[in-house]
């Protein structure tokens, strides 16, 4: 299947300081394609890739899994890795675990990661249905744009392939209990009126993580897509001074612009 237009991945080859962005679930990378265009104008290398199954139709989702979502994640770090001296993971929702499960994995080779309303747990009654559910129901209703400002437009899926919504919530308690092997510094950035992630799940990842530089920030004015949402630009301009303290040669001239 074709990609939805304006859902397409992005890459941007900047200096020696890389950033993988990861977007979430039954989502695309056009939610987070502000701020990967917004760091790639400040001279960093950008990685936001198009995760399997997504950005085409839902039906595309039911045959793939975290497995899939993951190692795509996973490969392009490591080529960020291989190109970059330092190297930032963030992530919206879904794509704030994988950044935690990539952290936890990796290491030293990621140096910070910034993560806006991560998912930790699928909640309500209906998770602990979905074993059998989904063999009887292939959908449900979609959680895509949840966005508070007016005429701003999510592009994702408007139903939750219950196949992959099982997967995802596997997924989560895999990437819980290994919460504690993340050390890396983290800046956190959550909405209150979140109407897909309660806040419950920043605070739960804030607990169980080993991480001692941690900074939290509300997003007052925002709903969960909250790069796309009023608070975009705070996201941005927070992320970019998380980078400048992490990794000191960003702004300077000739260190990642290769002016």
């Amino acid at each position: 299947m074709p990609v939805l237009p304006g859902a397409e991945p992005f890459r941007h080859e900047g200096g020696e300081v890389g950033v993988l962005l990861c977007h979430g679930f039954t989502g695309s990378p056009q939610s987070l394609r502000p701020w990967a265009e917004h760091l790639a104008e400040h001279g960093l290398t950008v990685s936001l890739p198009l995760l399997p199954g997504h950005g085409t139709r839902w039906q595309d989702m039911q045959v793939t899994g975290w497995q899939d979502w993951y190692a795509e994640v996973d490969r392009e770090l490591r080529a960020l890795s291989e190109r970059c001296r330092q190297v930032f993971v963030f992530g919206l929702s879904m794509g704030g675990a994988l950044a935690l499960r990539l952290a936890a994995k990796h290491g030293d080779a990621i140096t910070g990661l910034v993560l806006v309303n991560p998912g930790n747990k699928v909640h309500g009654l209906a998770a602990y249905a979905l074993p059998v559910v989904r063999h009887l129901l292939p959908s449900t209703k979609g959680v895509a744009n949840d966005i508070a400002l007016e005429g701003s437009e999510e592009i994702g899926y408007d139903r939750v392939p219950l196949h992959a919504a099982h997967a995802l919530r596997n997924f989560f308690r895999l990437v819980d209990a290994d919460l504690p092997q993340v050390t890396q510094p983290i800046l956190l950035l959550h909405s209150p009126q979140d109407h897909v992630v309660p806040p419950a799940d920043s605070a739960r990842i804030l607990s169980r993580v080993s991480s001692t530089d941690v900074e939290e920030i509300l997003l007052e004015q925002s709903y969960h897509v909250a790069t796309l949402d009023h608070d975009a630009e705070r996201i941005f301009d927070e992320s970019l001074s998380f980078i400048g303290r992490l990794a000191p040669s960003v702004g300077k001239k000739g260190s990642t612009s290769g002016g």
